[in-house]
């Protein structure tokens, strides 16, 4: 029983402290006035009866009600029900007399009976309860109102003392009738149960306030503790909606502060930093706004506001969902029905009460889901005297399979959810509907998921039991309490309230408890029983939906992998090792390896051999590594036993356990791990001791966390407390000791436990965090290294010495604090016993030290283990006369970003990650290793690139994936698109990894260009820094010292980039032969001096000596090719001849960067060309360089123009000059030499001197080239000659807007063409105007510099070998590519060379001056060569135009290869890599055109930075001459292996493969290319894309030879199988070209071993090629059909090459090209096709095209053809296509887009006919022919009538053929 009210309290208005604002409230009565003893009265009541402050109103307010709550300190809740009614008060004009304090505020003044300023002041009644009966108290204190207000004859003290002594029943349902003396009667139920909260309709109204989803941002904002606030102008609702949200949060209870209604003195309380639910009244709205960090519910607009920085985490889906589908079917039945179209008429909602019920059961079943199965996880720790109970959140978290949801972790961690394991913890209590819903219907709503009907059934059933809770007996007497009449509080003349007597009150209260004392006590009969457990929880599938994780033949490797283990099948093990470890990542796996470890202890105890120790250790570890910090799954928890049980004998007396090797994971550092796992052995040995005790059988120890057969922990325990009353108290006591000596034993285990795990088995010092890859077998276990917390935070401890003392040591100290910690918690909360805690920490240092001492030992024999094999190191091979720098430093080769090697996007096993070696030689970086993976353990893997091409290199940290420590590597990224990317195994020491970087650099950077491999190649590495003094030849060296001296002497003031060295001592030659008539030059050349440069025009034949070598050179030949003069030493050479070739700079003296013989006007002398020369920059005057042989048009170059230059290049002749600088001589002789060149051209005729129009003759267009474009068309109509060039160029960009990158047929602007075109920079020639009187023009372009080069090349290098990979490795690719702009630079030098063409092919001539004209000049002029002339196509001429435009012309190799230490700061500049891209384009898009392949170009592109061989090194031929290179490549080498040129390499490798051939050249005479240059057009070369990690680069020719061979054969024998001839080749693996050789190269290998069988004597294989090409065109001349001009072009596909059109589609584009050209003049060639990535080879390409495609347009020609009725004759081009079967006509030959079709099925007739109206006049009658279709006849008319006949004779054979 328990007191209805326990005070009622007379609160009034307190004049006295009216001040400047609010006034104050008083107590003015309190019954009783002693507190009751076990209440005590609350305090700062008078604050809550006006919350809004103590005002006083100009005019009466009806009567309130509300029920504040005030929290006591012991967090009791006390409901306070304030009744409101306000009394009159006197004006407050006469101040002077002060009011009594009692505050009676009833004496009105007489005189004046109505005062307009009259006040009112509140008065409150308030009755203070600890129970929540509202209408009850509101009913009570609206009776003493009545009574006071209508006079009524009834005492209030009577009223007031039985209001006070009534008592009522707390719980169970009783129904007490109470009246207070006043002829009243109420009706009090009490609820059955109290643990369930009484709500009667404040749920629903919650809702009805702030609808569905703004409730459960509440709920889940009150479960996870924020804080919450609600407004509104009702202090009703404020208490009703707290009221709501604490009965939604049952069963858990809200612990924090909690205040419906909050006074308006006491807001500064919201800025608390605790959770909270407060009420405010709305009118200070205002002041909640800066509270940042509250959710805000707005009661009265139905609004939640969630500031920006909180987040509320909600519940987890499908929970969610289902509680709003729910929550909506009770709320709005009708939405279920609103789209029916006939409306059930029974539909009605549930009155509020019932409603406010259905609510709360959705809620409830929502935490019977949240919560289902926690019982499983409770662990009892102690039972007796009290039950401890503590709960495994993590384990609760891993079964349910939310461990990553926020909502619950936060809920579980909250104080609400301790709280309820506390008061639901305890296995034996009463029970509510929450424990049975848990229980028992946790199934059935598994089971009715998804059925609306069912759930909502359900939540009726439950919202029936809550109902019939809170009112047990439906049919109440009804209530009779007197009500005051209405508008009393109106009344003018009401008389105050009666201050009562306090006598009265009290002799009634203390009869009342004088009454009671003699009552028997009432005694509640509490129902206790054991609490149900349900259902275990039901182990959710993994929440990433992976079912298959898990399948049993996961299970099943990694049983048969642990079984092989123990059976000692380790060669199996191995095998099935990596498919072990993958299935760890499946939670069933790890379980499953720690059962089947479990069955391997025997005794707690299990010895091992070291390689099955090792085995176990990286499972355990890998088992690990996916474990959180909570272990959620408890694998940690079930290998912890384990740990402690594996071990290893050392040597006699030392064993190794488990635990030293697996203390890198986070879990073992986590305490609450710890507590979890002791508490659940504290649980199993409590539960023994029980079992024991009872029945003597022990049953098996298992954990909680599975159902068990046997009785659980719980189970015992609430029998234990059963009986526990009813045992003597000696029994009790030794119990209570039993359980307290359990728990402090098992303190003591796990103290050891924890040592074990937290101690790192090298104590002596801090570890070094170095890792070891998997296939590091020996580290894991043997020399392990751990990373347990010890070690990280005792960094600063360092000593050798050991531990003699453990205090001195960090990582003693800090395990000891560790466990000391836990030993605290846990003892404490498991009641041990003082001393015994005292006794755990003075032992816990003991238990440190010896475990210290006994890893020292260990650790020492573990360093002694014979190390377990490593794979053996695997030797590279070397080229002739290279060596090894260092020997092989045992590392691991990492994937980078390239993913095919590491089985990405291809699959396969990856070949990477690789053991193996580096190696550095004097020539490469080679890592030669096998993969880690087993199933390709038998491959090797090879990556190398040339030191010299090294661009980066970068200390990194790698994380192999086995163990969780990093380990040093470096990587090194190399400009032929290799990156090694490489971690040092731990026996490599750090200082050897520093030395290999030392010699790495030295290799890269000599000193000096003799320091490279080419020239130190054959020496050993020692002596080649310093150079021998020994000489053989001392000709040649006088020649070139002369040289050199004479070249300094000439050189004088001018501009020089090279920065002067003597040449160094040489090199010992090998036996070179020279001319012996040295000497003879040598004398003349001593005593030249500038003044012998005169300006002859022939050589004298003194200086003819000088030059016997240079004429030799290359270069030479190709001008007498070109016919731009020749070296005849007769004076009477033709005069006529417009060029020369001039040996003025044959001492280097005017221009070092220069060949010593240049071709230079006829007309011009050399003092003049010195003169010109200083225009220039690096004084790179004009040189001709080629000329076109058709129309005579030559090509120079020259570099840029000092600023000086480019006044004079402009002036024109007649301007009035401003001052003698400008009529400076040079730009006169400037113009001059210019104007000499334009003289030269055979056209240069007409007296103006213009180059008109009408200047050309049709004949000069006869050939028109090739276009690789739509409109490219054979006869060349007028489009070739209308691009006016310069003007377009300068004003727009260039070759601005054209579809395909081809010159644009723009207006023609100037009515002539310039003679002569310069091509400048933009940046220099601004401001120029062009001059209408000049004959030359100047076309300004904008280019790109180097550093745009370089700095694009880097992240072309990054794009195709990326570091590290990406996540969407396409997408990524390119769009670096993009980035990288490489791209769009090969397109604009395209764009310019083909610009450059078209202008020579039409017979004007270019000069190409950009730059310092040795970088984009030079890429630019050779294109324009390789484009226009066919002999730069074949091998011998591109040899030549490389020597000749590159070499001789100065390319600054050395510099932009960076090849000394001198270039090292300039980094790598790939200019020379961007021609052969440029010509790799063009030989993509011209297969027949290029006698050389692919290969050949990929291979220049190697060695030019390899620094293999001499010819690309230093930056110019006066260099090379300077070091002697220039000439000895004509001496003979009898012995030697060596290559100096790459020529010469190439020259032998091509005598004895085919491998730089290409099958399909067969060029045509005459041909200008004409590539297209767009960007969609252009392909990413696949030299930067592939590679071969069975041999590495295949450029190295001599090192991957040889092994096909033994490759194939053996692996054909050797297997008793029927033998497949199917082989996998894989693409980043093999050599393709090698493994799988194309048709022709099969063939020619294949004669070549049946020549070796029969023992013929062996022919080349260009020979026998040569044979099988002649042949097959007489073959052909018999067969009468053209001659073809290779044998791929006699297969058939000639007719594609001549053919009128090729269709191709492109793959990448999707386009279809349709390039038709005229068949007698030219013939197509097409582009090639293939998406950037699968670039498909040209061979491939031309074979898509079978016969039978190639008829795809049989014939066709133009034809006449009459239009349809009255329309006139019209020539149209027809096009009989046998395989469509149809016959087609265009409107011309060149129109794509077909203008119809006539389907030769329809054919009925063909038959001669007759001219019509409108026929072409001159054509014969018999021209003519009809064609009867069934739909209409056409009329058609040839040429003439052989034209006629074959077309009907065509058609005819089409016809039959059907």
């Amino acid at each position: 029983m328990a007191r209805l009210a326990d005070y009622f309290v007379l609160v009034g208005y307190d004049p006295g402290k009216r001040g400047s604002g609010d006034g104050q409230g008083q107590i003015l009565q309190r019954f009783p006035e002693k507190d009751w003893e076990d209440n005590p009265f609350p305090q700062g009541i008078e604050l809550f009866c006006q919350p809004s402050g103590w005002q006083l109103f100009p005019e009466r307010n009806p009567p309130t009600f509300f029920v504040a709550v005030l929290t006591d300190i012991n967090s009791e809740r006390h409901y306070c029900a304030c009744f409101t009614f306000w009394e009159a008060v006197e004006s407050p004009q006469p101040q002077s007399h002060p009011r009594n304090g009692e505050g009676e505020e009833g004496e009105e003044e007489p005189s004046s009976p109505v005062q307009p300023a009259q006040l009112f002041a509140p008065k409150s009644l308030v009755l203070v309860s600890r129970l929540d009966h509202a209408e009850v108290f509101r009913n009570s204190l609206g009776l003493i109102y009545t009574i006071y207000v209508d006079g009524l004859s009834v005492s209030l003290e009577n009223v007031i003392g039985n209001l006070l002594t009534c008592t009522i029943p707390i719980t169970g349902g009783a129904q007490r009738t109470i009246s207070l003396g006043a002829g009243d009667r109420q009706v009090i139920q009490t609820p059955i149960n109290d643990s369930l909260p009484v709500s009667s309709c404040s749920v629903a109204l919650l809702f009805r306030q702030l609808g569905i989803t703004n409730v459960l941002f509440l709920f889940c904002a009150a479960l996870t503790e924020h804080k919450i606030l609600f407004l509104s102008s009702s202090y009703q609702r404020l208490t009703d909606a707290c009221r709501a949200l604490l009965a939604l949060m049952f069963p858990l209870k809200y612990s924090f502060t909690y205040v419906p209604i909050l006074p308006a003195q006491l807001l500064e309380v919201l800025s608390t930093p605790t959770p909270f639910i407060i009420g405010v009244h709305s009118i200070f709205q205002s002041e909640t706004q800066e509270l940042l960090d509250v959710v805000i519910a707005d009661l009265d607009g139905g609004t939640v506001n969630v500031p920006e920085c909180v987040h509320i985490s909600l519940l987890p889906e499908p929970l969610l969902q289902q509680t709003r589908e729910a929550l909506s079917m009770v709320l709005d039945p009708e939405l279920e029905v609103a789209d029916l179209a006939f409306l059930p008429s029974t539909i009605s909602a549930s009155s509020l009460k019932m409603q406010d019920k259905e609510i709360r059961a959705v809620f409830l079943r929502l935490f019977a889901q949240l919560l289902q199965g926690y019982r499983w996880c409770l662990h009892i720790i102690r039972i007796h005297p009290e039950p401890v109970i503590r709960f495994h959140k993590a384990a609760f978290l891993g079964q349910r399979g939310l461990t990553e949801d926020d909502f619950l972790t936060k809920v579980l961690e909250g104080m609400a959810f301790a709280g309820f394991v506390t008061e639901r913890g305890a296995p034996y209590r009463p029970i509510d509907l929450f424990d049975e819903l848990v229980a028992y219907e946790v199934k059935r709503m598994r089971a009715e998921e998804g059925n609306k009907q069912k759930i909502l059934r359900h939540i009726k059933e439950l919202a029936e039991k809550l109902y019939k809770n809170e009112n047990p007996y439906p049919a109440v007497t009804m209530h009779k309490v007197q009500k005051p009449t209405e508008g009393c509080h109106l009344r003018l003349h009401q008389k105050p309230f009666p201050r009562l007597d306090e006598g009265t009150v009290q002799w009634i209260i203390d009869q009342a408890t004088a009454k009671l004392q003699t009552a028997p006590p009432a005694v509640k009969a509490e129902k206790k029983c054991m609490v149900p457990s349900g259902p275990p929880i039901a182990a959710i599938l993994e929440r990433n939906g992976n079912a298959l994780a898990n399948s049993a033949r996961r299970l099943e490797v990694v049983r048969n992998c642990i079984s092989y283990v123990f059976e000692n099948k380790m060669l199996e093990a191995k095998k099935l090792f990596p498919a072990v470890l993958r299935a760890m990542k499946g939670r069933a796996a790890r379980h499953c390896l720690t059962q089947e470890l479990n069955l391997h202890v025997q005794q707690n105890r299990a010895v091992l051999d070291h390689q099955q120790f090792d085995f176990v250790i990286r499972m355990m570890n890998c088992c690990l590594q996916d474990c959180t910090a909570m272990d959620e799954h408890g694998i940690a928890a079930a290998l912890l036993p384990l740990v402690t049980a594996f071990c290893r004998k050392l040597s006699p007396g030392i064993t190794q356990f488990a635990y030293s090797c697996v203390q890198e994971h986070v879990v073992w550092t986590n305490i609450q791990f710890w507590e979890a796992m002791f508490y659940c052995d504290v649980q199993n040995h409590i539960r023994a001791l029980y079992l024991d005790s009872n029945e003597e059988n022990h049953a098996e120890e298992e954990s909680t966390e599975e159902p068990q057969e046997a009785k659980s922990a719980l189970e015992i325990a609430s029998e234990q407390l059963r009986l526990w009353p009813t045992m003597s108290r000696e029994k009790q006591q030794e119990l209570i000791q039993k359980e307290e000596s359990t728990v402090f034993s098992q303190a003591i285990h796990y103290a050891n436990r924890m040592s074990y795990l937290l101690l790192p088995l090298d104590t002596s010092k801090n570890r070094l965090l170095r890792s070891s890859g998997l296939g590091d077998v020996e580290s894991v276990s043997n020399s392990f290294v751990t990373n347990s917390i010890a070690g990280s935070v005792a960094e600063s401890y360092d000593t050798e010495s050991g531990f003699e003392d453990a205090e001195s040591s960090d990582v003693a100290n800090y395990v000891v604090r560790f466990i000391n910690r836990f030993v605290d918690k846990v003892c404490t909360e498991s009641g041990v016993t003082n001393e015994h805690l005292k006794g755990l920490h003075v032992m816990i240092p003991d238990i440190v030290q010896m475990h210290i001492e006994t890893l020292d030992a260990v650790h020492r024999e573990s360093k002694r283990l014979p190390p377990i094999q490593k794979p053996k190191l695997l030797r590279p091979n070397l080229l002739v006369g290279e060596e090894c720098v260092m020997e092989g430093l045992r590392v691991c080769l990492m994937p980078d970003g390239r993913e095919e090697a590491a089985g990405g996007s291809i699959g396969g096993p990856p070949l990477l990650p690789a053991e193996g070696a580096i190696f550095l030689t004097t020539y490469r970086i080679i890592f030669k290793g096998t993969p880690t993976d087993p199933l390709v353990g038998e491959q090797v893997v090879i990556r190398s690139f040339p030191i010299a091409s090294l661009t980066k290199e970068k200390k990194i940290s790698i994380q192999a994936q086995a163990d969780p420590f990093l380990q040093e590597g470096l990587q090194l990224r190399s400009c032929t698109f290799q990156l090694l990317k490489i971690a040092f195994d731990e026996e490599v020491a750090s200082d050897s990894a520093e030395i290999f970087r030392k010699h790495l650099h030295k290799l890269r950077y000599p000193q000096h260009v003799r320091g490279t491999f080419a020239f130190t190649v054959g020496q050993s590495p020692k002596q080649a820094m310093q150079p021998k003094a020994k000489e053989k030849n001392p000709s040649l060296r006088t020649l070139s010292k002369n040289l050199v001296k004479n070249a300094k002497k000439t050189i004088g003031r001018q501009y020089v980039t090279r920065k002067k060295y003597t040449p160094p001592a040489w090199e010992q030659r090998g036996s070179q032969h020279f001319p012996e008539d040295n000497e003879d030059e040598i004398s003349v050349s001593e005593d030249m001096d500038r003044s012998t440069l005169t300006p002859s025009t022939t050589m004298r034949p003194s200086d003819k000596m000088t030059n016997a070598h240079v004429v030799e050179r290359a270069c030479c030949r190709d001008y007498q090719r070109l016919g731009l003069g020749t070296l005849s030493s007769s004076l009477t050479r033709s005069k006529n001849e417009p060029f020369r070739i001039s040996t003025v700079n044959r001492m280097y003296a005017i221009c070092r960067s220069y060949p010593g013989l240049l071709i230079v006007p006829q007309s011009i002398p050399d003092n003049t060309i010195q003169r010109i020369s200083r225009c220039y920059r690096q004084n790179r005057f004009p040189v001709v360089c080629w000329r076109n042989s058709r129309t005579k048009a030559v090509l120079l170059r020259s570099g840029g123009l000092h600023g000086k230059g480019v006044v004079g290049l402009f002036k024109s002749q007649n301007a009035p000059t401003a001052g003698p600088s400008q009529t400076d001589s040079t730009s006169l002789e400037q113009e001059k030499y210019l104007q000499a060149v334009i003289n030269s051209m055979p056209h240069y005729s007409d007296a103006s001197g213009r180059n008109t129009l009408s200047g050309f003759t049709s004949a000069h267009m006869s050939s028109a080239g090739k276009w690789g474009s739509i409109r490219a068309s054979g006869r060349m109509s007028s489009y070739a000659l209308n691009v006016e060039i310069g003007s377009r160029l300068a004003g727009k960009d260039l070759l601005g807007a054209q579809h395909n990158g081809t010159p644009a047929e723009t207006t023609f602007l100037r009515q002539h063409r310039a003679s002569l075109y310069i091509i400048g920079d933009k940046s220099q020639l601004k401001g120029v105007k062009p001059d209408p009187l000049q004959h030359w023009e100047v076309v300004p372009i904008e280019v790109f510099d180097v550093r745009q080069v370089k700095a694009s090349f880097k992240k072309l290098m990054k794009a195709c070998v990326p570091g590290c990979p990406s996540s969407d490795p396409s997408v990524a690719y390119l769009r670096s590519l993009e980035e990288s702009e490489w791209l769009s630079q090969i397109h604009k030098i395209l764009q310019i060379s083909v610009l450059v063409v078209e202008l020579l092919d039409t017979g004007s001539s270019v000069l190409v001056s950009l730059e310092d004209g040795w970088d984009i000049t030079t890429q630019v002029v050779s294109l324009v060569q390789l484009l226009s002339d066919r002999y730069y196509r074949t091998l011998e001429g591109f040899r030549l135009l490389v020597e000749k435009e590159w070499l001789s012309f100065g390319h600054r190799f050395s510099h932009r290869g960076a090849q000394t230490l001198a270039g090292q700061s300039s980094g790598f500049a790939p200019i020379f890599l961007q021609f052969l891209d440029c010509v790799h384009q063009i030989h993509l898009q011209f297969p027949m055109e290029f006698e050389f392949s692919q290969y050949y170009l990929k291979f220049l592109s190697y060695h030019y930075i390899s620094n293999r061989f001499r010819t690309f090194l230093l930056d110019s031929d006066y260099e090379r001459i300077e070091l002697g290179l220039l000439y000895e490549e004509k001496g003979e080498r009898k012995s030697q292996q060596v290559h100096k040129s790459i020529w010469d390499y190439i020259d032998r490798i091509n005598r004895k493969t085919p491998v730089f051939f290409n099958y399909m050249f067969a060029p045509e005479d005459g041909e200008v290319l004409r590539p297209y240059s767009n960007i969609s057009n252009l392909k990413v070369w696949d030299y930067y894309t592939e590679e071969t990690l069975s041999e590495g680069p295949s450029y190295d020719w001599e090192l991957t030879q040889g092994q096909p061979e033994h490759v194939e054969e053996p692996d054909r024998q050797d297997t008793g199988a029927p033998q497949s001839k199917r082989r996998i080749i894989w693409p980043c693996y093999d050599n393709r070209s090698r493994v799988e050789p194309d048709a022709i190269s099969r063939l020619l290998q294949e004669l070549h071993n049946l020549k070796t069988e029969l023992g013929h004597v062996q022919e080349r294989w260009k020979e026998t090629w040569d044979g099988v090409k002649a042949s097959q065109r007489t073959e052909a001349r018999q067969e009468g059909s053209r001659t073809p001009s290779s044998l791929l072009m006699s297969s058939g596909l000639s007719h594609h090459r001549r053919s009128l059109g090729v269709y191709l589609q492109e793959s990448g584009v999707g386009s279809t090209l349709n390039l038709s050209l005229d068949s007698d003049t030219s013939s197509t060639s097409t582009p090639s096709s293939g998406k950037p990535g699968g670039r498909r080879s040209t061979s491939t390409l031309y074979s898509q095209f079978q016969t039978s495609e190639s008829e795809n347009r049989s014939y066709e020609g133009s034809l006449y053809k009459k239009g349809a009725f009255m329309k006139p004759w019209k020539p149209r081009w027809f096009v009989l296509d046998k395989t469509k079967h149809q016959l087609r006509y265009y409107d011309s030959r060149m129109d794509t887009e077909c203008k119809g079709v006539i389907d030769l099925a329809e054919v009925e007739s063909i038959t001669p006919g007759t001219p019509t109206m409108g026929a072409p006049k001159t054509v014969d009658e018999k021209a003519f022919f009809d064609l009867k279709t069934t739909k209409r006849v056409y009329n058609f008319c040839a040429q003439d009538v052989q034209l006629a006949q074959q077309w009907i004779d065509r058609i005819q054979s089409c016809l039959s053929d059907a």
